[in-house]
């Protein structure tokens, strides 16, 4: 049965971050995810997490001015400083919250640059081998352009050749459901071949990341798909409620309370 994890940056939005852990660990989930906790203390996130027992799927590395439409910088060779400072920064986050892998953003560049991708394999390369000490895996995740056009890692293939020419243990993938149907399609065949190199999961409905409950894909056979594959990670529920998020959970109430 897969471990569904909420994804607290877009989910239970009716109530402030930090009483979303409580509403999640109410609504039967056992494990969150989210964007960012930069705006929050590290050890407030954390009181959060272990007095609802949840366990912390996944959040992101610091992503530069997002508000100002930055993605993250790896792939930005004038940014390396920012990079090599983000990875300290999320560090006591991680300590905090038990999380044992870590999103790093790609940033906005165009992998026709030779510079950029040269920027990515030092960046994945840097921040993979700062976090293995601390037993955390770094995970990089294709983005379909048109939520974010111009994102230098579109491509999951490009993602699966670079994990597997640096063959760095704790670099995964991120396989997101919802981007890879936009970019590609044939779901099912790209998560049996990229399984043995997937380190987390998400979904949302195609084309309008909502519920995973309709529309273009059948969610009850990727799931059962995940459990024949032998997945045995987190699977984070990236989508936006079309309504109130505890109305919607409909499709989750078979998987409620699973161990973390």
């Amino acid at each position: 049965m897969p471990r569904f994890a909420a994804n607290l940056s877009m989910m239970f939005t009716e109530v402030p971050f930090l009483d979303r852990f409580e509403a999640a660990a109410q609504a039967g989930f056992t494990a969150v995810e989210f964007l960012f906790p930069y705006d929050h203390a590290a050890e407030e996130v954390g009181k959060r997490l272990q007095a609802n027992g949840l366990a912390q799927a996944l959040f992101n590395l610091p992503p530069g001015n997002w508000d100002a439409g930055e993605k993250g910088f790896a792939a930005l060779p004038e940014r390396f400083a920012d990079l090599e400072q983000s990875l300290r920064t999320a560090l006591p986050y991680a300590q905090a919250t038990g999380v044992k892998r870590l999103h790093l953003m790609a940033g906005i560049a165009s992998r026709a640059d030779r510079l950029a991708v040269e920027a990515f394999y030092k960046s994945v390369t840097w921040a993979a081998e700062f976090f293995a000490p601390h037993g955390l895996d770094v995970v990089i995740e294709p983005i379909n352009p048109r939520n974010v056009p111009g994102y230098f890692l579109n491509d999951f293939g490009f993602a699966r050749d670079l994990i597997h020419e640096l063959k760095i243990p704790n670099l995964k993938l991120q396989f997101d459901i919802y981007h890879c149907q936009i970019i590609h399609g044939d779901v099912t065949m790209r998560l049996r071949e990229m399984m043995p190199i997937i380190g987390h999961v998400q979904i949302a409905s195609i084309p309008s990341r909502n519920e995973p409950d309709g529309e273009e894909l059948n969610y009850p056979f990727l799931f059962a798909e995940l459990d024949r594959l032998g997945y045995t990670g987190f699977v984070g529920c990236e989508y936006n409620p079309r309504g109130k998020t505890t109305d919607g959970l409909g499709w989750f109430q078979p998987y409620a309370g699973a161990k973390p």
